[in-house]
C-alpha cells in the first residue's frame, strides 16, 4: 500500500460527542505546548512518507498565521507545500494582530488577486486565528477559494475559548459581543469545502470551538499534538498534502 492510501485519521461522530460547556483553556496549561517541539524528530523520521505524497501542479496556496505570528511561523508549511508542487503564498500582512474586521478586507483582496493572476481558485491554509480568517473570507468571496484547511482555529467563540481570552479583555473586548457576531456570520451560509484539524491536547484553544456543527461542508479529522505542534506535525503535513490533492475533500 503506498504511503498516500493510507487512510485519514477520524474522530468519533459528531453526533457521539458530548455537548459540555465550553471552557477557555487555562494560562497554565500553555507549559504543556512545548511538546508540540516533539514534532520535529517526529518529522524527520516520517521525512520519506512525506516526500511520496500526492503532487501538484503549480496550483496556487496561500497560508495564514495565528494570532501573534507573521509568516515567518508558516515557513515550514510553505516549503513543503512548494517541494510537492504547487505555489504557496504568505498573507503578506505582517503579524497577525486579531483584528479581524480590519484585516479580513486586505486578505479577500489577496486572495481574488492571487486567483485572477493563477486563472483558478486559491486554496486556503490557516493555523489557530488565520484558519478562522480564511473561512471567513471563503465565506465572502467563495469564487475566488476551492477549499480551506483549518489547524486548531477556532470556530465557536472567537476568542472567547482560547488561552488568550484574559489578553482581549484587558485590551477592552468584550467578547461575549464577538461571539454572538461569530454566530451570526453564520446566517450567510459557508459554501466552500473545509477540512479542519484538530487536537484534543491543544492548550491554546478549546477543541470543541474547533468544531463546526452548523455548515454542511465541514470535515473536521483529530490528530494528537499540541496547538504549537499543528504547523510542524507529520501528520498535520500529510493531512494537508493528500486535501490539496483533492483527496477527500467534503463534496
Amino acid at each position: 500500500m503506498a504511503a498516500h492510501d493510507v487512510p485519514l485519521p477520524r474522530h468519533r461522530p459528531l453526533a457521539a460527542l458530548p455537548n459540555p460547556e465550553i471552557e477557555a483553556p487555562s494560562p497554565a496549561g500553555l507549559l504543556r505546548e512545548a511538546r508540540g517541539l516533539l514534532e520535529f524528530p517526529k518529522w524527520l523520521l516520517r521525512f520519506p512518507e512525506l516526500t511520496r505524497q500526492p503532487r501538484g501542479a503549480g496550483e496556487p496556496v496561500m497560508v495564514l498565521p495565528g494570532y501573534g505570528a507573521n509568516d515567518a511561523s508558516t515557513a515550514m508549511l510553505r516549503a513543503y507545500v512548494r517541494y510537492l508542487g504547487y505555489a504557496p503564498h504568505g498573507w503578506g500582512l505582517g503579524r497577525n494582530n486579531g483584528q479581524v474586521p480590519e484585516l479580513l478586507e486586505p486578505v479577500i483582496e489577496r486572495i481574488a488577486a492571487l486567483a485572477r493572476n493563477a486563472g483558478r481558485p486559491v486554496e486556503l491554509i490557516g493555523w489557530s486565528l488565520g484558519g478562522y480568517i480564511a473561512r471567513e473570507a471563503a465565506r465572502e468571496q467563495p469564487e475566488s477559494v476551492h477549499q480551506v484547511i483549518t489547524l486548531g482555529s477556532p470556530v465557536v467563540g472567537g476568542p472567547k475559548y482560547t488561552a488568550v481570552a484574559r489578553t482581549y479583555r484587558r485590551r477592552g473586548f468584550d467578547l461575549d459581543a464577538i461571539e454572538a457576531e461569530v454566530a451570526a456570520r453564520y446566517e450567510r451560509p459557508l459554501s466552500r469545502p473545509v477540512t479542519a484539524i484538530y487536537s484534543r491536547t491543544d492548550s491554546v484553544v478549546a477543541w470543541q470551538a474547533c468544531i463546526d456543527h452548523q455548515s454542511p461542508r465541514v470535515d473536521h479529522l483529530e490528530v494528537e499534538t499540541t496547538h504549537l505542534g499543528l504547523g510542524f506535525s507529520p501528520e498535520v503535513y500529510r493531512i494537508i498534502a493528500r486535501r490539496l490533492a483533492r483527496e477527500g475533500v467534503p463534496a
